[in-house]
């Protein structure tokens, strides 16, 4: 299913007329360092030894806080997770999902170079700390 994307500029404008930004990365990138106001919802999680493992839980701990009505911005690290996950959300029934392209550390090409700068590099407001219930152990609960 198809979902808007938007740049981070334009993600941070949606934040302040009430759109919420959901962090799809992992609990320890989403700890150290997200958008201010994020709330953490892994697609998938780290298991060391094995790398990322898909996140069973994602669409029933989204479902449990966050309405099909809801204003949702989806990002990640690059906006390879999150564009899954806002496809997901869409194809689920959800209305109102944007898709935050360049994530919070930007688009790459394969050298490396930038190719959309992410969160991070657009100067936008970044925390590393969250209330209980934005994090993903509150918001499993």
């Amino acid at each position: 299913m198809s979902v808007k994307r938007v740049m981070p500029k334009e993600a941070q404008e949606l934040l302040q007329q009430g759109w919420v930004y959901v962090d799809v990365r992992s609990v320890p990138e989403y700890e150290a360092g997200h958008p201010a106001g994020a709330y953490n919802i892994p697609l998938m999680h780290f298991i060391p030894g094995r790398g990322m493992s898909p996140n069973p839980e994602f669409q029933a701990v989204f479902s449990k806080h966050f309405g099909k009505d809801a204003k949702v911005v989806v990002g990640c690290k690059t906006a390879g997770r999150s564009l899954r996950a806002a496809e997901l959300l869409a194809g689920a029934g959800w209305q109102s999902v944007v898709d935050m392209r360049g994530g919070f550390e930007g688009e790459r090409d394969m050298s490396g170079a930038a190719v959309v700068a992410g969160w991070k590099d657009s100067n936008l407001p970044v925390e590393q700390t969250a209330p209980a219930e934005r994090t993903w152990e509150g918001l499993k609960k």
